[in-house]
C-alpha cells in the first residue's frame, strides 16, 4: 500500500485535478444521457401535460444553476443530473451547469478528499484505514436500505 500512496504522492496535482474532472464530466454526463434516453422513451408513448411541461420550462430555466450548486453534496449530485436529463433539459443549459460543477468537484476532490485520504491510510496503520473504508460502505448500506423502505409503498397486511 506504501507504493500506492507514494504514487498518489507523486502525482503533479494539476493530473490528479484533470483526472477528477474528467471523470466528473463522463459520470454525470452519462447519468444525464441516462435521463434522456428515459424521458425520450417515456415521451415517445404520449405527450406531457401541461403541469409537466411547466416543469420542464423551470429545470430548463433554473437548472444549471442546481446542476451546478449539486457538486457541493455528497448524493445529490446523480438525482440532480438524471432529473435534467429527464427533464429534457437542453444540452448546451445542461453544460453552463456542469462545466463549473466539475471544476468544484475536481478541485474539492484534488485537494481535501485526497489531504484525508493521505491522512488516513499514511497514518502508519493500514488497518485503521481499512476499517474506515469498511465503515463508510456499512452507513452508506444503511441509509440506502431505509430511504428504499420508506420509498416502498406500505403493504396492507390485513386479513380480508
Amino acid at each position: 500500500m506504501s507504493e500506492v500512496l507514494d504514487a498518489i504522492r507523486a502525482w503533479p496535482w494539476f493530473w490528479a485535478w484533470l483526472t477528477f474532472f474528467v471523470i466528473v464530466l463522463l459520470r454525470a454526463g452519462g447519468t444525464y444521457g441516462i435521463g434522456r434516453a428515459i424521458a425520450a422513451g417515456v415521451l415517445r408513448e404520449r405527450e406531457p401535460g401541461p403541469r409537466v411541461r411547466a416543469a420542464m420550462a423551470q429545470v430548463e430555466r433554473w437548472g444549471p444553476p442546481a446542476v451546478t450548486v449539486s457538486f457541493f453534496t455528497v448524493g445529490a449530485q446523480t438525482a440532480v443530473n438524471l432529473g435534467a436529463g429527464l427533464a429534457r433539459m437542453s444540452f448546451p443549459r445542461y453544460l453552463t451547469g456542469l462545466v463549473p460543477g466539475a471544476v468544484i468537484w475536481a478541485s474539492i476532490w484534488s485537494t481535501i478528499g485526497m489531504s484525508a485520504f493521505l491522512a488516513v491510510f499514511s497514518g502508519g496503520s493500514e488497518r485503521l484505514g481499512w476499517l474506515f473504508v469498511l465503515l463508510v460502505v456499512v452507513v452508506v448500506a444503511v441509509l440506502l436500505t431505509r430511504s428504499f423502505r420508506q420509498s416502498a409503498p406500505a403493504r396492507d397486511t390485513r386479513a380480508d
